[in-house]
């Protein structure tokens, strides 16, 4: 029990760390960006502290999620706390989705009227070269960790800051061209970069609904699941009424096992712990359920 409960910690720990750590990257960059796309009057530069300061937000809202999100159930929360972490991604994808508009309004207001006084100096360049480099290092830091303790918070956060560096580049490319007399460009930069976030958007809004209005696993793990449970041996004659589930990081399992007559209940326990220890060692963080058919008036519940 001390050596899951030390787990349990570490995770928490390691979790919360590295969203902490992104919450002073994404100041740091939301700062200098917001400051240097004031001094050049860059719709680009600008577009990107638009973007960095909403990941400032979603690595704050994240920090919380991972913290709460792993909290044992209570009384009022039978299935534990795992969704919080599924509603901060989606509020993360909506404040993405509101910053798109905005940069697409106002490039199209620069790109008609003709006004746009962009004046590159080194410091656009230094800062954008800077992001990136930052972008990169948090990206890698939160998948390892994300993808370790299949946190769906921490996953978001790391789609943020990578697709924030595809996004400087393009902003990168933009100043350039504008450094030649190109100043349209910067405007188009700018929509570049929300194509981009949009996308993401896409990506993480749809995983963070699928898991909040409880769609079954991801197909290859189903497909894995119904491959383990075919091939269960005797005293097994077979399975019905899979249903599958993910909340938060936790992925809910529960099936029905079709056990031969003869065997006992004793026995049915002794397969059922050995199915769950199976599936759990594939999905370490799994909860499951296991209903064991043995005769027309014999049943077993494990879990």
């Amino acid at each position: 029990m001390s050596t899951r409960n030390e787990q349990l910690e570490k995770k928490i720990r390691d979790k919360k760390w590295v969203a902490f750590t992104s919450i002073l990257a994404a100041i740091s960059i939301t700062f200098a960006k917001l400051f240097v796309g004031i001094q050049t009057n860059s719709l680009g530069i600008l577009a990107e502290a638009a973007h960095s300061a909403l990941d400032l937000i979603a690595a704050i809202v994240t920090f919380f999620a991972v913290h709460f999100s792993d909290k044992p159930a209570d009384a009022k929360h039978h299935y534990g706390h795992g969704k919080i972490e599924n509603v901060s991604a989606l509020f993360e994808t909506i404040l993405l989705v509101i910053t798109c508009v905005w940069i697409f309004y106002e490039a199209t207001e620069r790109l008609v009227s003709g006004k746009s006084h962009v004046q590159p100096n080194v410091w656009a360049f230094a800062v954008i070269l800077f992001s990136i480099l930052v972008d990169l290092s948090r990206s890698k830091a939160l998948t390892k960790v994300a993808q370790r303790y299949n946190s769906q918070a921490l996953e978001a956060d790391a789609l943020h800051f990578s697709s924030d560096v595809w996004s400087s580049i393009v902003v990168l490319l933009g100043l350039g061209f504008v450094s030649f007399g190109y100043i349209w460009v910067d405007s188009i930069a700018a929509m570049i970069v929300a194509v981009f976030v949009l996308i993401a958007c896409y990506r993480l809004g749809k995983r963070s609904i699928d898991a909040l209005i409880d769609i079954s696993l991801p197909q290859n793990e189903t497909d894995w699941l119904h491959h383990y449970f075919q091939n269960l041996p005797k005293p097994v004659n077979g399975y019905h009424g899979l249903r599958t589930r993910m909340s938060g990081s936790v992925r809910y399992i529960d099936v029905d096992l079709e056990m031969d007559q003869t065997i006992t209940i004793q026995e049915a326990h002794i397969l059922a712990e050995k199915v769950i220890s199976d599936i759990t060692t594939k999905f370490p963080e799994a909860k499951v359920h296991i209903h064991t058919d043995i005769s027309n008036d014999e049943h077993l519940h494990i879990h």
